[in-house]
């Protein structure tokens, strides 16, 4: 009844294989965190969540490439929701910071 040894038996490459991929996903995903709780320390929860939302249509995009999945319609939606939302997000700060600019310019001048 244990799952991982009956995948690693039916695994295509290989039972070691399988078992390599397993650690080094493992290592990978920590390393991942890791770094999305160093940006949260250091700088900001938004950025983590931006960095974070921008990996999903990545990994989507990959795991097409490198393991030769269907790209089906359901990955073409969530892929365009999360390109849309993050051009949105990205051209709201761009406005944001664009405002800030010139106000701060024209609070110079009036001082």
């Amino acid at each position: 009844m244990q799952a991982i040894p009956r995948e690693a038996s039916r695994f295509a490459i290989g039972e070691t294989k399988y078992y390599v991929v397993l650690v080094f996903a493992a290592i990978f995903w920590q390393f991942f965190f890791l770094g999305a709780v160093g940006v949260i320390f250091c700088v900001h929860t938004l950025l983590a969540g931006i960095i974070i939302a921008v990996f999903i249509p990545v990994t989507e995009v990959l795991g097409v490439i490198f393991f030769q999945e269907k790209f089906s319609s359901e990955k073409g939606v969530a892929l365009a929701l999360s390109l849309w939302g993050l051009a949105s997000y990205s051209y709201g700060e761009y406005i944001e910071m664009k405002a800030k600019k010139k106000d701060a310019i024209l609070n110079a001048q009036i001082v």
